[in-house]
């Protein structure tokens, strides 16, 4: 098997590093601390070409690989991980979704916008009593003519304040459970929706994340995504090929927590020499580089198996889960290494800790995680 890259991978990774040093580092301290969305450097994106990376090019997308979307959000996320879930989303969530199962209508009208960069996508599935138990959907939507009228609340939803086009799930036949829910593609300003404010959170804090209401909300019914009672379905497919960003997201996170660990501990004195000539920081630094590397491998062989097309899931939900333990496991190392100064936002890693621990948790916990691959591994 063959790990590496092509030459036009090599060249996207080259890019989106150049980019991120050059157009999103410089303002990444301030975003964070002011929680300040950025809408110039996802303008730029998107006028990159990084907004619709797998999105075909008859769409406007740059049609690329697996590959080079999880290397080019390693560099994003390596440098500002908020930059990288407001790409994610976009990319995986929303993209991919509408590529796949949405009709030539939604694909024409919405995902050309979306895959310039031009507009941008959020996904609504969690609710406040919906979770990880995402069968247990409150939003409704009801049939009234060629029109379905939906009523409800979203939580925890990124890109919830500045997204134009949200994917939402709503139970259009309670009898049938999952089986009952349908997606929804809803345009920002229809009647009757509306955002909550931005909530302020321990990290990712230049994303803009927000609860999502749905007050007597009508929607087309050109505007049903798949078909309905395909919702559930919409949803897990999607986040199957979603964990992909995070993973990505996480990966990046580690190697800037591990990159800013190595340098430091060449500068840093102690007891008259560096302090990576003492053996208990060389043995920190050996431990987080292996398992960077293992999860950047991890998450390249399952994206090498989408682009192959094969099955993918369990490789997916295991480069999703380790990588993100190794993301907050190198944060926390970081600190460590840094000691006192590790603790303050003058040294970057307190962020790093911050930004990791959000990729445990969303597009599918670590327990969740754990089910999924405990199921495939079985039943193979």
């Amino acid at each position: 098997m063959n790990f590496s890259l092509t030459e036009e991978q090599k060249m996207i990774q080259e890019m989106t590093r150049d980019f991120a040093k050059t157009e999103i580092a410089p303002s990444a301290v301030e975003r964070d601390k002011n929680s300040e969305f950025p809408a110039e450097i996802i303008k730029k994106m998107g006028e990159l070409g990084l907004m619709g990376m797998m999105v075909d090019p008859k769409y406007d997308g740059a049609g690329m690989d697996t590959v080079s979307y999880c290397v080019a959000m390693m560099e994003i996320s390596k440098v500002d991980a908020a930059v990288g879930v407001i790409m994610s989303v976009n990319n995986s969530l929303v993209n991919f979704g509408l590529q796949e199962w949405g009709s030539e209508f939604i694909k024409k009208k919405y995902l050309k916008p979306l895959a310039r960069g031009e507009k941008l996508g959020a996904f609504a599935l969690s609710e406040p009593e919906a979770g990880s138990d995402a069968t247990h959907q409150q939003t409704t939507a009801v049939k009234d003519g060629d029109h379905w009228i939906l009523n409800g609340m979203k939580n925890w939803i990124t890109n919830g304040s500045t997204a134009d086009y949200y994917i939402v799930m709503a139970q259009t036949d309670k009898e049938k459970r999952h089986h009952g829910i349908t997606a929804f593609l809803v345009e920002k300003g229809t009647p009757g929706f509306t955002h909550g404010v931005p909530e302020d959170k321990l990290g990712i804090k230049s994303s803009d994340t927000c609860s999502l209401s749905f007050d007597n909300c009508r929607v087309p019914e050109e505007n049903v995504l798949w078909e309905v009672g395909k919702g559930f379905n919409f949803a897990m497919n999607t986040l199957n090929g979603g964990r992909f960003g995070i993973a990505s997201q996480a990966v990046g996170i580690a190697m800037a927590s591990f990159e800013a660990s190595v340098k430091y501990a060449k500068q840093r004195k102690t007891f008259g020499t560096e302090i990576a000539n003492h053996q208990a920081i060389q043995f920190k630094i050996a431990d987080m580089a292996t398992k960077t590397e293992a999860a950047k491998l991890l998450t390249l062989q399952a994206a090498g198996l989408r682009d192959e097309g094969k099955p993918y899931i369990k490789e997916a939900s295991m480069a999703k889960l380790f990588s993100s333990e190794v993301a907050v496991k190198n944060a926390l190392e970081a600190i460590q290494i840094h000691g006192g100064y590790g603790y303050v936002r003058e040294y970057l890693v307190e962020r790093y800790l911050r930004d990791a621990k959000i990729t445990e948790i969303y597009e599918g916990t670590s327990e969740i995680q754990r089910i999924i691959i405990g199921r495939q591994v079985l039943r193979d």
